[in-house]
């Protein structure tokens, strides 16, 4: 019998966040610091919505793009908190999380042999997106004295005349890191001057500990040539309602619709009747959140500075990512031995790109109490590695 895979699809490889994750969960007494979920439910009026719909019975297929009412309040959103319009009719999409927006827009946008600019360390995702629309990745490292943020000569660096995207992910997984106005301006015009499209990414924008989040689509000359994804899932902590959307102008988003129709049909029905309040009311909800998560924030960075680890300060997302190169080890051994003695589970740098190697992601969407606890056994590993 011949092979029934694909190649392109035999040579993604799987994902170093779950590898921990699973071990975790069959481990007595072990704490995750692993996964970036929320430990919130979701607030109260968003899900009385969601069980709303299901007592009047509003349980069938929506628009393939999405509730008519959640894309006129998501444009509200947009114009709200990014200062960009979007018009729902033909400029917003509803998808499955995120991480369909992005598989969306780059199958959408990429003819075989077209390179798209990731910089590293990144969310997971986008490497086998890229692979999977016949893209050509081309990572940019960032640097930690730099704050892990991307400048203008990185990515002058990294372009050539096959470069069609840049992958624009702030705040930043894994690292917490944040891009400026100023930042973002350097970059909008190395775009505008080479004709690069940017998908960005901003699922973390209302997680912002420094100032007001910054889209690269409101820049003069940017909305024209970036796709602004996002979604529900750390915000308004709804994982599991796997929602998200995707803002972009009509000629691209028409043909990620197209995709969207085939391969998805529609969001789920519940999640975008539960995502309407979310967006109409969710914001004071939101706001509670984050205060929450930047007294984590600040809590685990001090913490971890008390017991000798490098870490810059991050002002976004809800990750520090830690610097372990003192101990000479690899991230992936850290780990492993951290699992094993003292049952915290992080997850290595090189999850996130090879240039991860020497540092590690450490989630603080977690309560306090559990916070408290792995920090301790933490400690007590990095004192035992000094002994």
């Amino acid at each position: 019998m011949r092979n029934p895979l694909a190649d392109k699809v035999i040579d993604i490889k799987p994902s170093g966040i779950r590898k921990f994750f699973d071990i975790v969960s069959e481990m007595k007494d072990a704490i995750s610091l692993g996964v970036g979920e929320p430990d919130f439910d979701t607030p109260w009026h968003i899900r009385e919505e969601g069980i709303y719909s299901l007592e009047k019975g509003k349980t069938f297929y929506t628009s393939n793009s999405g509730l008519k009412e959640l894309k006129q309040e998501i444009s509200n959103y947009l114009e709200r908190r990014i200062n960009v319009k979007y018009d729902p009719n033909h400029e917003i999409m509803v998808t499955v999380g995120g991480s369909e927006a992005i598989d969306l827009a780059m199958r959408a946008m990429l003819n075989p042999g077209e390179e798209v600019l990731i910089p590293q360390p990144c969310y997971v995702s986008y490497l086998p997106c890229c692979q999977l629309a016949d893209g050509v990745p081309v990572f940019i490292n960032l640097k930690e004295e730099n704050q892990f943020r991307l400048t203008k000569q990185e990515l002058l660096d990294a372009v050539t005349d096959k470069t069609k995207i840049l992958v624009l992910a702030f705040p930043n997984n894994p690292t917490g890191a944040v891009m400026s106005r100023e930042d973002l301006m350097d970059i909008a015009e190395v775009c505008i001057e080479k004709d690069i499209f940017v998908i960005s990414d901003e699922i973390y924008s209302e997680l912002t500990y420094s100032g007001e989040h910054v889209s690269i689509a409101s820049l003069p000359g940017m909305r024209e040539r970036t796709v602004v994804i996002n979604g529900f899932s750390k915000a308004y902590a709804m994982t599991g309602w796997r929602l998200g959307y995707a803002a972009a102008p009509e000629l691209i988003l028409s043909q990620m619709l197209k995709i969207h129709q085939f391969a998805i049909m529609c969001a789920p029905t519940t999640s975008q009747y539960a995502a309407v309040v979310a967006m109409r009311d969710g914001d004071p909800d939101v706001a509670k959140m984050r205060e929450s998560y930047n007294q984590r924030r600040r809590y685990v960075v001090t913490r971890l500075r008390d017991m000798g680890l490098d870490c810059f300060e991050p002002y976004g997302a809800f990750y520090v990512f830690p610097s372990i190169k003192r101990f000479n080890m690899s991230s992936e051994e850290f780990a492993t031995k951290l699992l094993q003695t003292q049952k915290v589970a992080v997850v290595p740098g090189t999850a996130f790109g090879d240039c991860g190697e020497g540092f590690l992601r450490i989630s603080y969407a977690y309560s306090l109490e559990n916070l408290k606890i792995a920090l301790d056994r933490i400690e007590v590993f990095v004192k035992g590695l000094e002994a």
